[in-house]
């Protein structure tokens, strides 16, 4: 090959890539925005408006966007506007709780496109990864999705995990843990692991309470206390991966024992778990309550909804569980008010669905622990997604990868 061909070879190369790189950049940008006109985009990629339709052409040709309509004009010819194609591309969004996972697919839009399935497995199940694969297949069939658009597979769950390795630590078999890993060998496309309070943290930034927000903690209120952090308006996850584990800051001395192994963590006076351990508690000491009527002879299968539900209707032993649950909650939160200043807590979970109940003693822990300019200047709210921020923040950050990496092809 002779120098010049070598370098024409080279140029082409470079004009390719910048390219493919344009292409990327539009689909997100029109992913993020929803729709726009090729004015704004070419202004936004600092190309020249000939350039932006041409590759915008060729992204219509290859059905990634599609011509959805007329702008409004600032004078003169009103210009077409482009959005993604919400047929185009296709994700799995699986959310693994304590007892179950929840399942659906969505599209470019995260639009549902399949109702929410649930499946019975834990992290610690050795058939984990064959029954949320099997789980899968069965939606995209059903519901007739070529397999083709179907690009990517995003996971959260409980535990220690390394979202880059898609490695999670807490499941107990090593064998097991690289979840990431097993999932990829069986699904043979892209798939993104990380931890749930995380992917909560980010449905809500992404589409719920916390959006708009640049510094903002969401905690996801069950059996453990998992907790996203935004700063800057990006989710911090720390050296490896394992910042939010509130649910682990020592409260008590010398208190309950927890999961962890350590006494007196957050988790143990202010989940799920406390709301059991004080159901059992008031059944063994003869507590005049509906809610102890109800479960005398299976404490165990008392749920933070059951709690709620009898505390709304005047039960006083629940309005006591939810008020004890909410100050240990504020004591938690002073730490985090003072250490960070966000600009708001979002609580979601079931636990947050007592509203007032825990609320105003989240608000008492509070005006007793904090200083009240920094506290008084973060708001509290709760969810408004429900169950549905996990699932919509883990597409929403698969989408984001599958889009970085298009080939076009």
């Amino acid at each position: 090959m002779t120098q010049n061909n070598g370098l024409a070879q080279l140029n082409k190369s470079s004009v390719e890539l910048n390219k493919l790189l344009q292409k990327r950049t539009i689909v997100g940008l029109l992913h993020k925005y929803g729709y726009t006109s090729a004015p704004e985009l070419s202004k936004k990629l600092k190309i020249s408006l000939p350039n932006c339709l041409s590759i915008l052409s060729d992204l219509i040709d290859s059905g990634f966007i599609e011509n959805i309509g007329i702008g409004v004009s600032s004078g003169g010819r009103k210009p077409a506007l482009y959005g993604l194609s919400e047929s185009k591309c296709y994700v799995v969004a699986c959310d693994v709780a304590r007892f179950s996972a929840s399942m659906a697919i969505l599209n470019s839009a995260n639009k549902f496109v399949t109702p929410i399935i649930q499946i019975e497995t834990h992290i610690d199940d050795s058939q984990f990864v064959e029954k949320i694969i099997a789980a899968s297949e069965k939606l995209i069939h059903e519901y007739q999705l070529p397999e083709a658009k179907i690009m990517g597979f995003g996971v959260d769950m409980p535990g220690l995990i390394d979202s880059k390795c898609g490695v999670n630590y807490t499941i107990k078999k090593e064998k097991y843990q690289n979840v990431g890993f097993l999932l990829a060998q069986r699904f043979k496309k892209l798939v993104y692991i990380d931890n749930d309070a995380r992917m909560h943290a980010y449905g809500e930034y992404c589409f719920g309470s916390a959006k708009g927000y640049e510094n903002a903690i969401i905690i996801h209120w069950s059996w453990g206390l998992g907790l996203g952090i935004f700063v800057n308006g990006k989710l911090y996850s720390g050296n490896h991966g394992f910042a939010g584990e509130f649910s682990h800051i020592p409260i008590v001395e010398n208190g309950d024992l927890c999961i962890c192994g350590k006494r007196g963590c957050l988790e143990t006076i202010a989940s799920s778990n406390t709301i059991l351990k004080r159901v059992k508690q008031g059944v063994s000491e003869g507590e005049i309550s509906s809610i102890v009527n109800r479960f005398h002879d299976n404490p165990e299968s008392v749920t933070p909804e059951d709690i709620i539900a009898a505390a709304r209707l005047g039960d006083e032993f629940s309005i006591s569980i939810l008020n004890e649950i909410g100050i240990g909650m504020g004591k938690g939160l002073s730490y985090i008010i003072q250490l960070l200043n966000p600009e708001v807590i979002v609580l979601s979970g079931p636990i947050s669905k007592a509203n007032q109940y825990v609320l105003s003693p989240i608000q008492q822990s509070l005006n007793r622990l904090c200083l009240e300019k920094i506290s008084g200047n973060t708001s509290i709210l709760i969810s408004d997604q429900g169950d549905l921020s996990a699932l919509l923040g883990t597409s929403e950050m698969v989408l984001q990868q599958v889009f970085a990496g298009l080939n076009f092809t």
